[in-house]
C-alpha cells in the first residue's frame, strides 16, 4: 500500500522498536508479582476443560470491557466530535473588505448551536436536533449556502445523527459539509481532512470499510501535509485507519499504524493519556484475536501498571487491567497466576463495591472456569484433586449465577414499575447486559462441570442428567430476561444462547424425548429448529 510505505518512511525510527514492550518485556514490567496486582508469565496451554472445548468468544475480555465502561471495542465508539466553528475556520468568517458577517440570522445561528450543544452532551437528544436543524437554517440564511459555518452546522447535526444510529439521515450530512468545504478552501485543505476523519467514522460504525478507508486515507494525507506527521490530530486518523485495516484482516499493516498513534502520543507528552490507554488497550485486544498472547501479556501489564500508578493500586481502574491480564494469562495457559491475579482481584473488588454487584459475579465466573481448566490439566493423573477443583469451581458459579439473577430480577423490577415512556439509562442497560451474559455462561459452565464430574470414576453420587437439567435453566432464564426485550437483540446474548442450546443438543444427542422446562416441555425437534433460527439471525446481523 502506497500510502502507509510514504508514511512509514516519514516517521522516525521503526515500527517494532516504537514502544519498548512491543519487541521485548519491558523492566517494569517483571516487578509486579510482589507488588501489585499483576505478575509473571510462565507457559502455552490450549484451554479445554471436561471435553468441552471453550472457543476464544467465551474467554475473550469483553466483560472487562463491559465492566470499564467503554462505549466500543473500538475506543471511540461514544465520542462525539462535534465541530466548533473554531474547527472550520478561526472565528467568524470575514468578507473581502475586511468586515465581520453579523445580522440576526448570525446571532441565531450562534445561540442554536451554543445551546444545541449543552443539551447534546447533557444526553437531550431531541432538543439538540431540533436545535441544530434551527442552526443549519440560520447559518445558510445570515452566511450563505454555501459558507463554511453551515459546514460547521451540518457536521454538528450529522454527529447528533451518528451517535442516535439514524445512519441514513447522518451521512449526506456529511457530504454536504465535505461538498461546501471543497468548494471554498481547495480539496486538499485540512478542514476538508477533519470532516472526511468525521464520515470515516460514520462509516466504520456502518463497517462500510472500503468507503472509511478512502476517507481516513485521504485525511491522513492532508493532516500530515499541513499539520506535520508529529501531530496528535494526525496520530489520531492514523489510529483510526489502523482499526479500518484490522477489521479488513491487514494486521501488519494495522499493527504498524496503531504503533506509530502511540509514539507521537509519547512524544507528545500524552504517553498517560486515555487516549493513549485506549489504543494500547485496543492493539492489545488486536494481539489477542491473532494469538499473540504474548504481546498482548506485555502490553496489558503496562497497562495495569499505568493504572496502579495513576489511580492506586486497588482502584476499580486497576482492577478492571488486572482482570483483562488475567484472562490473557489463561488463554496461555499460565492458570496459576491468573487464578491468583483473579483472587486479588475479587478481594479488592468485595471492598470497592457494594454486596451483589455485577463485576463481582463475573470475576467470581473467571475463577470458576480457572478451577475447571486446572481440573482438566489433571485429566486422569489425579481424580481426587481434579474433583475438588471442580468442587471449588461449582461453589463459584453457584454464587456467580446467584449474583446475577438477583441483579436481572431487580432491574425487571425496576422497570415494571417505572413509567412506560421512561427509557433505562445506558448505564442500566449495560449492567443488565453484562448480567444476563453472566447468567447464561455461569449455566453453560455448570453444565460443562457436571459432565466432567461424570467422567471421572471416583465422583460419588452424581447426577447423569445434571448437565441438562442446568442447560434447561440457561433456556429459562434467557426466555425469562432476554427474550421480549432489547437484550434479545444482543449479538453477545445471542451467541451465549446458542453456545447453551448447541450443547444441550449435543448431550441429548439423537434421543426422540422431551424435556421439562420451567417454561414449556422441549422437545429435540423443537430445540434443533431454535439453533437453526439463532444462526440466521446472527448471520444476518453480521450482514447489516
Amino acid at each position: 500500500m502506497s500510502l502507509l510505505r510514504i508514511f512509514s518512511t516519514l516517521r522516525r525510527g521503526t515500527h517494532r522498536t516504537s514502544l519498548s514492550f512491543s519487541s521485548s518485556r519491558s523492566p517494569i514490567c517483571t516487578s509486579f508479582a510482589n507488588s501489585s496486582l499483576s505478575g509473571k508469565p510462565r507457559i502455552s496451554y490450549q484451554n479445554d476443560y471436561g471435553g468441552h472445548k471453550t472457543n476464544l468468544h467465551l474467554l475473550d475480555p469483553r466483560l472487562w470491557i463491559i465492566f470499564s465502561g467503554q462505549a466500543a471495542i473500538l475506543g471511540f465508539g461514544g465520542n462525539s466530535v462535534l465541530a466548533e466553528d473554531e474547527s472550520v475556520n478561526s472565528g467568524l468568517e470575514k468578507i473581502e473588505d475586511g468586515s465581520v458577517v453579523s445580522n440576526i440570522h448570525t446571532s441565531k445561528w450562534r445561540v442554536f448551536t451554543d445551546s444545541g450543544r449543552e443539551h447534546f452532551f447533557q444526553g437531550k437528544l431531541e432538543p439538540a436536533e431540533r436545535l441544530f436543524g434551527s442552526a443549519i437554517q440560520e447559518a445558510k440564511e445570515g452566511f450563505g449556502e454555501r459558507d463554511p459555518h453551515v459546514a460547521s452546522a451540518c457536521n454538528n447535526l450529522a454527529e447528533l445523527y451518528r451517535v442516535k444510529k439514524e445512519f441514513d439521515k447522518a451521512e449526506p450530512l456529511y457530504l454536504e459539509a465535505v461538498s461546501i468545504l471543497e468548494d471554498f478552501y481547495g480539496p486538499e485543505d485540512v478542514r476538508v481532512g477533519a470532516t472526511l476523519h468525521n464520515l470515516g467514522q460514520l462509516y466504520l460504525v456502518q463497517r462500510k470499510l472500503e468507503e472509511a478507508r478512502a476517507c481516513y486515507e485521504r485525511a491522513l494525507k492532508m493532516k500530515g501535509r499541513v499539520l506535520g506527521h508529529n501531530h496528535t490530530d494526525f496520530a489520531e486518523t492514523m489510529y483510526h485507519l489502523g482499526t479500518v485495516l484490522h477489521l479488513q484482516g491487514k494486521d501488519t499493516d494495522a499493527e504498524a499504524l496503531i504503533l506509530d498513534s502511540l509514539k507521537i502520543l509519547e512524544e507528545g507528552g500524552q504517553g498517560e493519556s486515555m487516549t493513549y490507554i485506549r489504543r494500547l488497550r485496543y492493539l492489545s485486544q488486536i494481539y489477542i484475536r491473532s494469538n499473540r498472547l504474548v504481546e498482548a501479556e506485555n502490553l496489558q501489564r503496562k497497562f495495569l501498571h499505568m493504572m496502579e500508578l495513576s489511580k492506586g493500586l486497588n482502584s476499580m481502574e486497576a482492577i478492571t487491567a488486572a482482570e483483562a491480564l488475567a484472562l490473557t494469562l489463561r488463554l496461555s495457559g499460565q492458570l496459576g497466576e491468573a487464578l491468583e491475579l483473579f483472587e486479588k482481584c475479587l478481594n479488592a473488588q468485595k471492598k470497592l463495591l457494594p454486596e451483589g454487584h455485577i463485576q463481582i459475579g463475573g470475576n467470581l465466573l473467571h475463577i470458576a472456569k480457572t478451577f475447571m481448566l486446572q481440573a482438566s490439566q489433571l485429566g486422569r493423573t489425579n481424580n481426587s484433586e481434579a474433583l475438588s477443583k471442580l468442587e471449588k469451581a461449582k461453589n463459584y458459579l453457584e454464587n456467580s449465577t446467584r449474583i446475577a439473577k438477583d441483579v436481572l430480577l431487580k432491574l425487571k423490577n425496576q422497570k415494571s414499575k417505572a413509567q412506560k415512556h421512561e427509557k433505562a439509562s445506558a448505564t442500566l442497560r449495560n449492567y443488565e447486559h453484562a448480567a444476563l451474559v453472566i447468567l447464561l455462561q455461569s449455566f453453560e459452565s455448570l453444565a460443562a462441570l457436571e459432565t466432567s464430574k461424570n467422567e471421572i470414576q471416583e465422583a460419588k453420587e452424581t447426577n447423569p442428567h445434571a448437565a441438562e437439567e442446568t442447560l434447561l435453566q440457561c433456556v429459562s432464564a434467557y426466555k425469562e430476561f432476554g427474550r421480549g426485550t432489547q437484550l434479545q437483540d444482543s449479538p453477545e446474548v445471542k451467541s451465549e444462547y446458542l453456545s447453551c442450546l448447541k450443547h444441550l443438543s449435543a448431550l441429548l444427542g439423537n434421543k426422540e424425548t422431551t424435556l421439562n422446562s420451567k417454561d414449556s416441555p422441549i422437545s429435540l425437534p423443537e430445540l434443533k429448529g431454535e439453533v437453526r433460527r439463532i444462526e440466521i439471525d446472527l448471520a444476518s446481523q453480521k450482514k447489516v
